[in-house]
Formats: structure tokens, C-alpha cells, sequence
């Protein structure tokens, strides 16, 4: 079934309060590129994300769910479908007899409006991440991490509205809640990025992983998080020490930050800086003269343009080194897509 963008807009227009047509995915992803959504839809309420969910699942509408935008590269061609930017923002703080506490928040939260105010607070644990800037849903999907720390050793659980049955019969999705030992969190891995690697082709070209007709078909919608007592002064000297340590390891120009993971016992910044490639540009996207596993947007950058570079980086590893380093940056929308 062909998706009819003017009646699925005319529906979902009544219903929530922030639907758009041929919205510019540009201008939702740190790299600043990328084609329109047939609609683009913001959700601030857990209720409606269940709405949307089901109803796309009743409808047969494709549906790609995201955070920020901070780890992917949409295609110059858009996405076909609808776009929901998963915006759940609030969360609250249980606090424990032993000093501690649980922090249960939404996906949607940010990291470095959050660390800001926990440190006010007095309250430990996130602190590593002040230059993470997706949200702590995002961040489970890779175990985001920095300085030494990541999500997964403070993570107890998540919950996820569960929309994998819907792939083939339109029915209602469910919500499931997980357990730390049941997410499968490792170096810039968790259970939800098993399915969604990019692949290279035989001509090296990054090849994105299959679409479901709800992507993710596990949503993440909140998160419980441990945290610790701790000196509100100790912690903002530790989180404006690791700004500056951003600042001045890391490009200012808009980019999605590490391109690759690193391979065990090395760095791919110095793999890809040592093929030659810093500072390496094609059409206005640059592998970062400061730290050339970021690919930066010099300004009218294209997605085909980061994708280009991506090839180029991972080929000339792979052949000067043997190295086949792996993405942390995902590839969405219309794209030629892995057969696999």
C-alpha cells in the first residue's frame, strides 16, 4: 500500500499539535543535511507516542522514530513516511536511604541540560557526558560514553513501546520494560543497535540497514538511572573540565561527532589521520583538520558528500591496515539499502 502523505497529514493534524509537511531533515541532525519527510511530528507525551505508534500500525503507515538527531546521516532524497522526534522531557529523582537515588526519565531529556541541573543538585553518576548532546534514550541505543564513563554503568532499566509484531499485522504494540542484564551493553553496543550496523559493499560504498515499517521497532521511552551523593562544586569543575577538553580536541563545525568506533587497542582518528586522509574534503564536508575521525559541514554540505568520505575513510583503512572499522553514525532514509 502506496503512503498517501495528504491523508496521513490531515489525520494526524487533528489529533497531535506538531505535524508538518516536506519538513528539511537538515534541520534536525547535528551534520545539518539531509531531504524533507513527507511529515515530520513532534511527541512530548508518552500517550502520544503510543498513539502514533498504533495508529501507524493500523494505517500500514512507515514510521521512523528519532532523539536529537546527533549520530545520524539522513539521505539527500529525505524519508518516505512519517518522522517523529521523540521529545519526553520530563523526569523526577527517588532518593534512596543509602545516598543514593533513581533517576527516571524520559527519552527525550537532554544531556547537558540534565547535568546541569543534577549538579545543582548535588547528584552524581552522568557527569562524563556534558559533551554527549543527544538524549539519554539516544544514548542507551549506543551506550553512549566519554572520559572513561558510559550510560551502561549506571543504567538499571529501560522501558520500550515494543512495536516488532506490528511488522506484519496491524496490531496494538506493547510496552516492555528491561533489566540492566538483558541489554546486551557493551562498547557503543546495546540490544537496539544490533539490527541497524551499516554494511560496505564490495565498492565500498556504506550501505544502510534494512527499513522496518516502524523503525526502531523497540522504542525507548523512559529509563531508570542510578546516581550518587556528591559536591555540587566537585561536580561542576569536573563537567566545565571536560567542556574544555571538548573544545579543544574537537571541531566547532556542525558534525555528528566519532564517525567510527575505535578498534580494539587503537584509535580510528589516528588510523584515518595516518592514511592520510585529515583534513581530506569532498564538496563542502571534511574529514575535521582537528580531529579526522569528524566529519565536519564546512557550510552546504550534502549527505552524499559525508557519505563519499565515509567510503573513502573506511576503504583506505581497511587497505593501507586491514582495518574494517565500524560505524557509529547511522544511515537513514533513502538510501541504497544492505540485502543482507
Amino acid at each position: 500500500m502506496a503512503f498517501d502523505k495528504e491523508t496521513a497529514y490531515s489525520v494526524l493534524q487533528e489529533r497531535f499539535a506538531s505535524v508538518r509537511r516536506d519538513e528539511l531533515l537538515s534541520r534536525h541532525c547535528t551534520f545539518g543535511v539531509g531531504g524533507p519527510a513527507d511529515i515530520w511530528i513532534t511527541l512530548e507525551t508518552k500517550e502520544d507516542l503510543v498513539d502514533l505508534v498504533n495508529e501507524c500500525a493500523q494505517r500500514r503507515w512507515p514510521l521512523l522514530c528519532q532523539g536529537n538527531g546527533t549520530n545520524v546521516l539522513y539521505a539527500d532524497a529525505g524519508v518516505r513516511g512519517i518522522v517523529a522526534r521523540i521529545a519526553l522531557n520530563n523526569y523526577r529523582i527517588e532518593e534512596r536511604s543509602d545516598g543514593t537515588a533513581l533517576l527516571t526519565a524520559g527519552a527525550g531529556v537532554s544531556w547537558p541540560k540534565l547535568l546541569n541541573e543534577l549538579a545543582t543538585l548535588g547528584w552524581g553518576g552522568l557527569e562524563f557526558g556534558p559533551g554527549i548532546p543527544g538524549t539519554l534514550g539516544g544514548g542507551v541505543i549506543s551506550n553512549a560514553g566519554a572520559h572513561h564513563g558510559n550510560i551502561g554503568e549506571v543504567l538499571e532499566w529501560v522501558e520500550v513501546l515494543d512495536a516488532r509484531a506490528c511488522e506484519e499485522h496491524p496490531v496494538t504494540a506493547t510496552i516492555e520494560r528491561y533489566q540492566h542484564a538483558e541489554l546486551d551493553l557493551r562498547y557503543r553496543h546495546s540490544r537496539f543497535r544490533a539490527q541497524r550496523r551499516v554494511q560496505f559493499d564490495e565498492q565500498g560504498q556504506p550501505l544502510a540497514a534494512d527499513r522496518r515499517f516502524i523503525e526502531p521497532a523497540e522504542i525507548i521511552m523512559r529509563l531508570g538511572v542510578r546516581l550518587h551523593r556528591a559536591d555540587p562544586a566537585a561536580l561542576r569543575e569536573t563537567i566545565n573540565s571536560y567542556k574544555q577538553h571538548r573544545k579543544q580536541t574537537q571541531p566547532p563545525q556542525q558534525s555528528a561527532g566519532s564517525v567510527f568506533k575505535n578498534p580494539e587497542g587503537d584509535h580510528s582518528g589516528r588510523l584515518i589521520e595516518a592514511a592520510g586522509l585529515k583534513g581530506f574534503t569532498i564538496g563542502k564536508a571534511q574529514l575535521s583538520e582537528r580531529h579526522a575521525n569528524f566529519i565536519v559541514n564546512l557550510g552546504g554540505a550534502k549527505a552524499e558528500d559525508v557519505a563519499a568520505l565515509i567510503r573513502e575513510a573506511h576503504k583506505r583503512v581497511l587497505e593501507q591496515f586491514g582495518v574494517d572499522l565500524e560505524m557509529e553514525v547511522e544511515l537513514r532514509g533513502e538510501w541504497k539499502v544492505s540485502t543482507s
